[in-house]
């Protein structure tokens, strides 16, 4: 009880003192971090011109001016200042109101339930441990037809939700704004999370990407005729980077998008979160490995598991213990602190980052609660050095929140992304997230480009073979040797996946 009224004093203080205090403090704070980066205030005044440092997007107004571009200079990334018009039309809420206080909207967004007009079609997929994993199809629900042909040419939309499981107001407001545009949005679903049967003892790792690797196998099984895309929010960006991490240039993703991403997930086990929100994910967890309390206590210890306070202490009981009763937590003897660090080794996010081979936009927000402070938590020399990766950093926004006021919420809902839309009547009637527009917005620039740029060499190439016949003298007197080389994964496309399928909600 006591808990219950300390949580509800400190959400009242909030609500009376915080939004006010960020909103005086933003101008000063953005300041003093693009400076720290190296990015003078002209050269974040110029939008349209491009950056030779590619650091700068915003209005034309310093007080104005809400959103930083920081990237590596870069064909890519200067097209992206071209085209990308969202990324300086973010008008976040400020002054006395409950959205304008980042911790209020990530609760929000978190927790708050959400009546979507869509609709889930919920493929099991067997793995080849026995394991299931599941991928949930969003769908309309005036739409009479459940199944979309395997002919269809539509963009894949790979949603990943946070590592906890939860479907946020976040992910389901994301498929709204995706079916909207033409794309077909599937999320995924770990073992035992959102109702996936656990069918073997074994739990999907933080950032082991085997179970999402076959998953997109099945995607690419299932709709090889379109794009694939991918999304992930919140603490499942961990998943995905490493997914992209391990396999390159084999991914089949055409481009993703990290909403509020953890990117030295370690240290922020190790640090953890203020009571309130540790205390909400700690219990969270609980609740839902409860049902399998029986099954798991022949591999793990169940009471220090159910008996953990923090999110480190579950994450080492879960997957670092090392005999039959091996403590666990900051305290816990040297064997078991080696088994967390070997166990981050083959987890953390940014272990393979220097091969990732696709463009990658991360989202984040200076007030992120949940991150912590960004010059700590943000590896902004990733951004700086690596032209795969660009940084989207705005100076509010909270943890997958994003807010915008009244009147630029619904402008530009219907923005190109060069599909066609569906009925008024159902999807798309709500809000519209701005992260949802600038990442849409980032898929079909980034698809643009890469068509213009196969065009240009087509051109090129064209041109070549024209070229003179000497060319053509000389070639007739070179032996050219040609080696057949299998597709990534190719054995994999026929492997035999069995589904359940079933209707939610």
């Amino acid at each position: 009880m006591l808990e219950w009224l300390a949580a509800l004093c400190f959400v009242i203080l909030a609500v009376l003192i915080w939004p006010g205090s960020k909103y005086f403090g933003t101008v000063s704070q953005t300041d003093a971090l693009l400076q720290g980066l190296g990015i003078s205030q002209q050269a974040a005044k110029d939008m349209d011109g491009v950056q030779p440092a590619c650091a700068g997007a915003g209005t034309g107004d310093v007080k104005a001016r809400t959103v930083a571009l920081i990237c590596k200079p870069s064909a890519l990334a200067n097209y992206l200042l071209k085209h990308c018009r969202t990324f300086s039309d973010y008008s976040p809420c400020v002054g006395w109101t409950w959205r304008a206080s980042a911790f209020l909207q990530s609760v929000y967004e978190a927790c708050w339930p959400y009546d979507s007009p869509v609709q889930f079609v919920r493929d099991n997929l067997q793995l080849s441990d026995e394991g299931l994993v599941a991928l949930d199809w969003a769908v309309p629900s005036y739409q009479k037809r459940r199944r979309t042909s395997s002919h269809s040419t539509s963009p894949v939309l790979l949603i990943i939700p946070n590592s906890f499981g939860k479907i946020t107001r976040n992910v389901l407001k994301l498929c709204e704004m995706a079916l909207s545009h033409g794309y077909l949005p599937a999320v995924f679903n770990r073992r035992s999370h959102n109702g996936t049967p656990l069918t073997t003892l074994k739990l999907q790792q933080f950032g082991d990407p085997a179970d999402l690797r076959e998953a997109v196998r099945y995607i690419r099984y299932r709709q090889p005729a379109g794009r694939l895309y991918a999304v992930s929010e919140s603490s499942g960006s961990g998943l995905l980077l490493s997914y992209l991490g391990e396999c390159g240039s084999s991914s089949y993703v055409t481009a993703a998008v990290c909403l509020s991403p953890l990117f030295r997930c370690q240290s922020w086990f190790e640090n953890g979160l203020c009571w309130p929100l540790q205390w909400a994910l700690v219990l969270y967890q609980k609740i839902c490995l409860s049902r399998y309390k029986t099954a798991l206590g022949e591999t793990i210890q169940t009471d220090a598991l159910f008996s953990s306070c923090s999110l480190r202490v579950l994450e080492e009981s879960l997957f670092c213990q090392t005999g039959p009763a091996a403590p666990t937590g900051p305290g816990a003897s040297g064997g078991a602190s080696g088994a967390w660090d070997a166990y981050w080794e083959r987890n953390e996010p940014l272990r393979d980052v220097d091969e990732v081979a696709i463009p990658v936009l991360s989202v984040c927000a200076q007030d992120d609660p949940i991150r912590g402070d960004t010059q700590s938590t943000v590896p902004l020399e990733l951004f700086e050095t690596n032209p795969h990766f660009f940084l989207l950093l705005t100076d509010r926004g909270g943890h997958c929140g994003f807010s915008t006021q009244p009147e630029g919420s619904a402008a530009g809902a219907a923005g190109a992304v060069g599909s066609a839309a569906v009925p008024s009547s159902g999807v798309g009637s709500g809000g519209v997230n701005w992260s949802h527009k600038a990442l849409l917005e980032f898929f079909r620039a980034t698809t643009d480009f890469f068509a213009a740029e196969e065009r240009a060499k087509q051109l090129a190439a064209r041109r070549r073979g024209l070229g003179g016949g000497a060319g053509g003298r000389a070639f007739r007197h070179r032996s050219v040797s040609t080696c057949k080389r299998m597709p990534a994964c190719s054995h994999n496309i026929h492997a035999i996946y069995n589904w359940q399928r079933s209707y939610t909600r």
